[in-house]
Formats: C-alpha cells, structure tokens, sequence
C-alpha cells in the first residue's frame, strides 16, 4: 500500500488512560439480552426524545475517528474454525490500521495477549470492551452526529440475531463504547444490528423486513411501527424496504452483503452468475429490481450500480458469503474480499475504485471469516468523526 500512516498510540492512551448465512447459528441460543429496556437513556442526565437535537447518522465514507473490532475467541462459537478466523481477523485489523486507528476488544488478559501478538504494535486491544464475538458490525453502537460538533450513540438491543447465539457480553458492547467515549447513549425504539441497516447519510435508510419485520426481534410490531422506530433512531426521513430472506441464515438476510449505499442517490448490488437460481440468487435480482425503481427521501430515482458476484470460490462451505460488497470504507481505502476469481475479482476492485474515487482498493483474502457467514463490514464498525 501508498504512504498510509498508522495513528499512533498517544490518542489512545488519552481515550483509554482517563477513563475507567449466511451465518449458521453458532453458539449456545438464548443466552444474554432480556430484559432491555427499549428506549431508555442509559448513560448522561436522563432526557426525552422529544428534548434531544435532531440526531443523524452519517454515510459510512464520512471521515473516521477509529474503527472497532473484537477479538474472536471462544471455542464455545468457533470450535475448530476458530484458529482460522482469528488469522482472518488479524489481518483485516492489520490492514485498517494502516488507513486509521484500530481498537480491538477482547474479553479477558489472555485472549487480549494473543491478540496482540497475533495483530501487532499497529493495533490497539483493549480488554475493556468484554464480547462474546467478533461482529462488531452488529454489537457496537451506531454513531450520530447533530451537525454542532456533537456525536452520540445508539445501541440497537442486539439479541443474539433473535436469540440464536450466546450474547451476554455482546448485548453491553454498544452502552460500554458509548461510556468510554463518554458519549450519550440511547437505546433505539426496535431491536436489530447495525448490517441490517444501510443509510446514504442524506435522509434515506434500506433494509430487508425479514430481518426487522421478524417475531425474533420485534414480536407484535408491525412494519409501520418498526419503521418509524429505525427512521427516528436513524434521523432519517425514508426508510426502503427488500422484502429478504428469514431463517436462511443467523442474520435473516442482512442488506450490507448485498445491496449498499455508495452516495445519495447511488446503490450497489452485487448479483450471482446468470446460471444461479438458488434463495440467495433470487433475493440479489429482486434487491436489485426494488431498488432500480425505487426512490430516495430528496426524490432522486435511485441509481444502480452493478457489480458481479464471483463465479468461483475457494470453499465449498454452504454459509460462505461470497460478497465483494460487505467491505468497509476506511480514511482513504476500501477493505474488501478476493476470491480467487481473477476476472471477477479485478472487475470488482474496478468497480470499486470507480464508485469511490481517491480510495485504495485493498482485497485480502478472509476465507475463514467468509465461511462463518459474515464478512470485512460485519466484523467493523466505524466511529466517524464529530
């Protein structure tokens, strides 16, 4: 890679020294979130929604702060696959911290040692953000500006994917970030995950319902009511719907393996092979056909990018996400996936480096993460800049 500095430790040490399937279920079901109380304020004085400043969330290419991470390392979850996600994980990590600052969470000393043995001086671990996993994307809070210079946090009362999955310290990891920034904390009116949730940042959010409009999560509300939760959490104005895919995988078919915001305005969808007419295949073509005639909160009819999935890949595991799309904007790069398909592939970096012009398009290989049904974007969450 071209001149990236790694930031160095002396804004960590004042953030941390001042202050105290395509997923199959992996893990014991049902562990951890009851009981949260939706709506409430969890860390500052207690306020009202309707007292707060008109809160936002910014497009993911907004300049960023630092990017979170967790270190995966229960064998509970992984059993044998878990030394092979680590390697991915390592890498991934690696690769941020050449663009911006890296902090990644471990649940314990030992675990945090391994990690910083496996990652190196460029990554950040700090033990003080307990997880039981590595999807950051899902568990760490979503970030909110109010356009003053303020930022706070939202957390989405993650449940386990509709408690699928041990989450005892994953449903804490987006009110504990929130309190080590020292930032506001809400919790959201709904329950999902941050990849359920795609916003171009200008008033205009998508999402597929099998995901949110889904008893596991929001049992007894309706699409209405799910929707006004995620436009108020969001501080959005529209809200597009996919219809998904339910029980397929963990997540029941997040959008940000197949369908992504690039600006306002402007989508990405991946679709498979001309040849492929599996539940995955169809959900790609009908995201791509809604979303072509869809338009935004400004009234912008929404313009389709597309990129072609790959033909081959490396595994033969059926959770394997094959997405080119679940990659994760840094300050000045693109972190995404290789499969090994050279002409797919290099198309695919093509098509990225056009959508996001003066970024490094940077493909690694992640394999093993892949094949835990998640991918770059699921295992990242950036915190923007104020």
């Amino acid at each position: 890679m071209n001149d990236h500095r790694t930031v160095g430790s002396s804004l960590v040490d004042r953030f941390f020294g001042a202050r105290p399937s395509r997923r199959s279920v992996l893990g014991a079901a049902g562990a951890g979130a009851a009981g949260l109380a939706l709506g409430s304020v969890a860390s500052g004085a207690p306020a009202s929604a309707a007292a707060l400043p008109r809160w936002w969330v910014p497009a993911d290419d907004v300049p960023h702060a630092r990017t979170w991470m967790s270190w995966p390392s229960r064998k509970s979850v992984w059993g044998r696959q878990l030394a092979g996600v680590q390697q991915d994980i390592a890498l991934i990590a690696r690769t941020i911290a050449q663009f911006e600052l890296v902090v990644l969470c471990a649940p314990d000393a030992d675990t945090a040692a391994d990690a910083r043995a496996r990652c190196g001086p460029g990554v950040t671990v700090t033990e003080a953000v307990a997880t039981d996993d590595l999807w950051m994307r899902d568990t760490a809070p979503v970030f909110r500006r109010d356009g003053y210079g303020g930022l706070d946090a939202v957390g989405l009362n993650f449940n386990g994917w509709g408690n699928k999955q041990t989450h005892a310290y994953d449903a804490e990891v987006a009110r504990t970030i929130a309190d080590r920034n020292r930032l506001r904390f809400t919790r959201a009116d709904f329950v999902g995950e941050g990849g359920a949730v795609e916003t171009d940042g200008d008033g205009t959010v998508m999402a597929t319902e099998s995901s949110l409009v889904n008893k596991n999560r929001n049992r007894g509300m309706s699409r209405d009511a799910i929707e006004d939760a995620v436009l108020h959490a969001y501080g959005a104005d529209k809200m597009i719907w996919v219809p998904g895919i339910k029980g397929e995988d963990i997540t029941d078919d997040h959008i940000d393996v197949t369908s992504r915001f690039v600006r306002p305005g402007v989508v990405m969808v991946q679709l498979p092979p001309a040849d492929r007419n599996d539940v995955w295949a169809r959900d790609a073509r009908q995201q791509s056909d809604i979303l072509s005639r869809a338009t935004d909160a400004r009234g912008r009819r929404l313009q389709v990018i597309r990129i072609d999935g790959p033909d081959t890949i490396r595994s033969r595991d059926p959770k394997f996400v094959d997405s080119y799309l679940n990659f994760h904007l840094v300050n000045g790069g693109v972190i995404t996936a290789q499969f090994g398909d050279q002409a797919k592939d290099a198309a695919a970096r093509r098509a990225l480096a056009a959508a996001f012009p003066g970024r490094e398009v940077v493909q690694l290989d992640v394999d093993r993460l892949m094949a835990g049904g998640g991918g770059i974007h699921c295992s990242t969450m950036h915190e923007p800049l104020p």
